[in-house]
């Protein structure tokens, strides 16, 4: 008799019509890791200065809303996942708890975040790489960052996650010593001194204004999301990765509140960058250089070059390479890439084909004035989109289906998730607007081909009518 899901996680798959493949080695402590390696502890250092002008200032504000706002797609992503322990996050969530072509269509949007984060990543931090060493030109960075990146992934989830632990120490002792630097620094008389404007300032304050900012400070929190990538991977029960979820939602938002806080009093020229933004995205750097010259300025500059291009485009990869292969085995993409590495046990085409795609994504974009900026936007409209269907998953399968009379979990919080993030999606930059919703079109083109060919859209597990 096939166990509940929240069973040990070893017997969880079969009841939905799949064989383990992978490797179930991952623990809570590592799924952890996980979701802070690919949220990134020190996320704001790179974007710190266009949170701050996109808020009056108010950039601890603008975390603390985001932190709020990210928490009920969380609370949503932990009950869809105790129901279906499974990789493919929210295209496995909305195929299962609404509809097969549903999940496709979900799958197909958050592809546009999960495809497009790693070239992102890689480019960032080729371009930040450049700076230190200018030497060396941003497309060898990015060929270096991407190669190595692949070698690790391939050689097995447990190399990864060894790896995220040494990184999320290294980013964590960084984080410390900016910390304290700055501390000392405010306390001895530079900046501002301590003062509550970073999280309410009267005089900049409008909620359109810090709702702007949050827009942009959510993308230091996508990531957690990928927890849910890896439920084929993980020896925990069910449960436990959704709590993982909400535990690396609060440690990093905890820790951006506190770093763009210190960071926020210490900015030299606060008038100038709220006039004129941060073009050159080197404002925290700037406000490290203030409390403790520029041996911190360049620590900084080099933890967020390496965070973003090796420690986060690490797990960002992995994430990417799972959703392909749960969707090639359900034959909505390839079959090719539903292959298995029999050695490590990863999904070996999809690990090398998100590689390939983030190597000449990120050389073109490199190519590109806006390139950076751009892809940021898409990423954020990609995620923001399939959350949407996320939350109406919960709705459909637990109040519609299921008869649930847990209100609270099952019907407001991704009621208010929904609300949040349509926010999010309609005051998006139209660019991304545009290019998202062509993106969804051809999709929808997509779905439409399978059904004439006669490759609907279905799921392992489910009955002929539930596959309809």
């Amino acid at each position: 008799m096939a166990q509940a899901p929240d069973g040990p996680a070893a017997a969880d798959l079969e009841q939905f019509g799949y064989r383990q493949e992978l490797s179930r080695s991952l623990s809570f402590t590592d799924l952890l890791i996980y979701g802070l390696i690919f949220m990134v502890p020190i996320a704001p250092f790179g974007i710190f200065g266009s949170v701050y002008s996109g808020s009056g200032g108010m950039v601890a504000l603008a975390y603390v809303i985001g932190m709020v706002a990210m928490m009920f797609t969380a609370l949503s992503y932990a009950q869809m996942v105790r129901a279906f322990p499974m990789a493919g996050s929210v295209y496995s969530y909305a195929g299962r708890g609404i509809a097969p072509p549903v999940g496709f269509l979900a799958g197909w949007v958050i592809l546009l975040d999960y495809v497009l984060v790693p070239g992102l990543l890689y480019l960032v931090a080729s371009v930040a790489m450049h700076s230190l060493v200018p030497a060396v030109p941003v497309w060898l960075w990015l060929v270096a960052f991407v190669l190595l990146n692949t070698a690790v992934n391939y050689l097995g989830i447990r190399m990864t996650a060894r790896v995220n632990r040494i990184m999320l120490v290294a980013e964590a002792v960084i984080l410390a010593i900016f910390l304290v630097v700055g501390v000392v620094a405010l306390a001895g008389g530079k900046g501002e001194g301590f003062s509550w404007s970073p999280l309410y300032n009267a005089d900049t304050f409008s909620w359109s204004v810090v709702f702007g900012a949050v827009s942009i400070a959510v993308l230091s929190f996508l990531g957690f999301d990928g927890i849910s990538m890896l439920a084929e991977e993980s020896r925990e029960e069910a449960r436990q990765i959704g709590r993982a979820m909400v535990g690396a939602l609060l440690l990093a938002g905890s820790l951006f509140v506190v770093q763009t806080w210190v960071a926020a009093l210490l900015v030299p020229d606060a008038p100038g960058l709220l006039a004129e933004g941060d073009p050159e995205g080197t404002a925290f750097y700037d406000a490290a250089r203030a409390a403790g010259g520029g041996w911190l300025a360049s620590l900084t500059a080099l933890a967020t070059a390496i965070a973003w291009g090796f420690a986060n485009s690490l797990v960002a990869q992995a994430a990417t390479s799972r959703l392909l292969y749960a969707m090639a085995r359900d034959r909505q993409m390839p079959r090719f890439l539903s292959r298995v590495n029999e050695r490590h046990r990863v999904p070996a085409n999809a690990t090398l084909l998100v590689a390939a795609v983030s190597l000449v994504l990120g050389l073109y974009m490199a190519s590109r004035d806006d390139g950076i900026s751009l892809l940021s936007t898409l990423v954020n409209f990609g995620a923001m989109t399939a959350f949407l269907a996320l939350h109406v998953a919960v709705v459909v399968h637990y109040v519609v289906r299921g008869r649930s009379r847990d209100w609270w979990r099952h019907l407001v919080v991704p009621v208010i998730g929904f609300a949040i993030l349509l926010y999010v999606v309609i005051n998006a930059d139209i660019a991304a607007q545009t290019l998202g919703f062509a993106w969804l079109g051809v999709g929808v083109i997509v779905l439409v081909a399978f059904y004439v060919t006669g490759r609907r859209p279905s799921l392992a597990g489910l009955s002929e009518q539930e596959n309809s």
